[in-house]
């Protein structure tokens, strides 16, 4: 009856690749807002 136990799922290793792509977001959507803050700043230099 034991043969018949399949772990389908592993857990750990879910998780830590969730957690590698929220930290992957996370810097991603900070080099955009520093690009965005950049740009502003260059723009109104230069008026």
């Amino acid at each position: 009856m034991n043969l018949l136990f399949l772990p389908l799922v592993n857990w750990g290793m879910g998780a830590a690749i969730i957690g590698v792509f929220a930290i992957v977001c996370i810097v991603m959507v900070a080099i955009v807002m520093n690009l965005i803050k950049g740009d502003k700043s260059e723009e109104q230099a230069n008026d």
